[in-house]
């Protein structure tokens, strides 16, 4: 039972102490531990309430609860109407299907049948259709035969809002809708046919994510051609890294990106990665013209169009929309392809996963860079929704402000980001009433941030969502059907499976997960690998498709209730060299490409941790100095390798600790034991 003063311990008023305690022990002696947090965490707990109290009535509610064996209890629940409400539900009555497990079992059994049903759901167009079903590379068939991915975002009605923006430091919203973005983005396709290219080009994107930016990825695909995604953060030689794989031909850039009161220079770094032709646009505004430094560089005015009306070209649905990058076991970033038809996947998951509707609005705060740039373009406007684009730094109030201004009903985050606001207490007390959920994705989530997000917004599901640019979206997720425990996952996305192996090669509840294809939306081709020998080769059934990531399958704890039958799923990292940083994938060899070049290093290993209460991972540094007579010490050499890793690589990248040793344990065949490493650093 709970005391007046433990509540007054987490920043309670004595008056309003004893009433949460009498009301709480009323019912925790009468009611299921389910019961009770539902009725305690809609009914006496509020956004406004310091989160050390949240915690204190979670974990006092689910004191017997075993998290060894079962992981977070769960901390939402839906009500009816989510439930009835949801696309989920819609499609499910359309099937005349009763359960979820049932649901998802039907979606994989009839692949092709389900994601024709998604595409006619969506609204997907084709110019031309097949009159018999076939199938396209990825195995799945559909009656799509040419089709413009573009021309499915502008479906809403011309005066919807398809964009709502804020600019860091400016309380002002500024929207743009449907018919005012189709026509920047028929301006941008009729720009690139004046400057020259042709459908197949490639034109590479390296700009924050702003109105502009959106129009000018819609203008790229719509004409045809293919966007090359450059994170704004990469240093230049990353950037001509990706000019040079994705054969860029022009590139859209921006003079500088305003953060935290600096100018942080973008279209300098452009020109020191020697990119083709750029199209500049400038920082304050349309209104505003950036100058350029070469002669053949022109300002965004001086590139579009003033012809409003384009017609989309029409295209295979194998044919490439946009080249984006994710990092294998090589130095060199592994070059993946979109194609027409890894957008439908991105809809899809938003539509069911997220439950997103045409009055939802959906912001997350990323790049087009990373896959979830695209992604969020797609999630929203395919499903009639708005985006929601914060200019700034999103780890202050502001960005809350803004979220509460901008009536976000969908947030996404990477919990880097959670992190930052729990730290400061920054978005207590604001109005996120709007959000109906949240999602998260890019690293391992931890437990108790995840509680602190849900508990922002008065206790709203976390979908967690994790998949990747080879997927076009999530393989494991959750819904807003089924309850929500903090950091863990509840279904394989709808439309595919996947299987669980040790390293023995034996299917397990503990082990490398294992994708069963097809699927709309894994890819089919890499730009510069083998892409059956990365994903196929050696796996323990001809029809898997190696991912990469170690998942353990986790009991719900709550056996005796039927309405929560089901398994829960926690991600544990990855089990090859890759991890994730920030939110970012990266691979070992890329990292020490740039720090075995730091003055007095022989050699580095980098290896990411997961701490032991959970979270993303953090990336740990193993140093062979070279000879020298002044050794510098651990904290100068960690300054010097976060300099340089800042500086050539990603700044968003941080150094957690460093490690110097004499010699890199290797294998007979002189690989590092990477996995030894690991083990010496937990």
């Amino acid at each position: 039972m709970l005391t007046v003063e433990q509540l007054i311990a987490c920043g309670l008023e004595k008056t309003e102490a004893l009433k949460i305690t009498e009301a709480v022990n009323r019912i925790l002696p009468t009611q299921s531990p389910i019961a009770c947090w539902y009725e305690i965490s809609r009914y006496i707990l509020t956004p406004q309430h310091p989160f050390a109290l949240h915690q204190l009535l979670y974990e006092t509610v689910y004191a017997d609860f075993d998290r060894a064996k079962y992981g977070p209890p769960p901390a939402w629940f839906p009500a009816n109407e989510d439930i009835t409400e949801a696309n989920i539900t819609r499609m499910m009555a359309d099937l005349h299907i009763k359960t979820y497990p049932e649901f998802h079992a039907w979606s994989v059994a009839n692949r092709d049948t389900f994601w024709q049903m998604m595409i006619d759901i969506l609204g997907i167009k084709a110019t031309d259709t097949y009159t018999e079903a076939q199938k396209d590379a990825t195995g799945i068939s559909t009656r799509l035969a040419k089709l413009n991915i573009v021309e499915s975002c502008f479906n809403a009605p011309d005066d919807a809002i398809a964009i709502v923006t804020q600019r860091e430091n400016d309380e002002n919203l500024s929207t743009l809708t449907y018919h005012e973005l189709a026509s920047l983005t028929n301006r941008v396709a009729n720009g690139l046919l004046d400057i020259g290219l042709e459908p197949g080009d490639a034109v590479a994107v390296d700009m924050p994510m702003n109105a502009e930016s959106v129009a000018i990825y819609l203008g790229i695909v719509k004409a045809g051609c293919v966007v090359v995604g450059i994170a704004d953060s990469f240093a230049p030689e990353e950037i001509t890294t990706r000019l040079r794989i994705g054969n860029a031909k022009a590139i859209f850039t921006q003079d500088y990106i305003n953060r935290a009161g600096k100018r942080l220079p973008l279209y300098e770094k452009v020109v020191a990665a020697n990119a083709p032709r750029a199209v500049v646009f400038a920082a304050e505004g349309s209104e505003s013209i950036a100058e350029t430094q070469r002669e053949n560089d022109v300002a965004w005015q001086d590139f579009l169009s003033g012809t409003e009306t384009f017609t989309a070209v029409p295209c295979s649905p194998d044919a490439h929309t946009n080249i984006l990058f994710s990092s294998g076991t090589t130095g060199e970033p592994k070059a993946i392809p979109w194609t027409h038809t890894t957008p439908i996947k991105a809809a899809a998951d938003a539509y069911l996963h997220h439950d997103i509707h045409s009055n939802d609005v959906l912001a997350w705060h990323t790049n087009l860079g990373w896959m979830m740039g695209p992604w969020l373009i797609y999630a929203s406007l395919i499903n009639r929704a708005t985006i929601a684009l914060y200019e700034g730094v999103p780890t202050g109030r502001d960005f809350g402000v803004f979220v509460q201004n901008a009536k976000v009903s969908m947030l996404g985050v990477v919990p880097t980001l959670v992190r930052a606001w729990k730290h400061t207490d920054c978005m207590h007390g604001l109005d996120w009433r709007a959000i109906r959920s949240f999602s998260s994705t890019g690293e391992c989530s931890n437990p108790e941030e995840m509680l602190y997000l849900m508990s922002l917004a008065g206790y709203k599901p976390v979908i967690e969502y994790c998949g990747g640019t080879e997927i076009g979206g999530g393989y494991i997720t959750g819904t807003r059907v089924q309850p929500a425990a903090p950091a863990t996952f509840t279904t394989p996305a709808l439309g595919l499976n996947f299987l669980l192996f040790d390293d023995d090669g034996n299917l397990s509840d503990n082990g490398e997960v294992f994708i069963v294809s097809p699927s709309l939306g894994l890819s089919t081709s890499l730009l510069n690998a083998d892409h059956n020998e990365v994903y196929f080769a050696g796996t323990p059934q001809s029809n898997l498709r190696r991912h990469g990531d170690a998942i353990e399958r986790l009991g719900n704890g709550f056996e005796t209730e039927p309405w929560l039958a089901g398994a829960k799923y926690r991600v544990l990292g990855r089990v090859d060299d890759t991890m994730n940083l920030s939110g970012i994938k990266v691979s070992a060899a890329e990292i020490e490409e740039v720090l075995n070049t730091v003055n007095g290093i022989q050699e580095t290993a980098a290896v990411a941790i997961s701490p032991k209460d959970g979270g993303p991972s953090q990336l740990v540094i193993y140093a062979v100095l070279a000879a020298s007579e002044t050794a510098p010490k651990k904290q100068e050499l960690h300054a010097t390798l976060q300099t340089a890793l800042s500086e050539h690589l990603n700044p968003l990248f941080r150094v957690h600790d460093v490690v110097i040793v004499d010699a890199l344990p290797r294998t007979a065949s002189n690989k590092v034991m990477r996995r030894l490493l690991r083990q010496q650093a937990i």
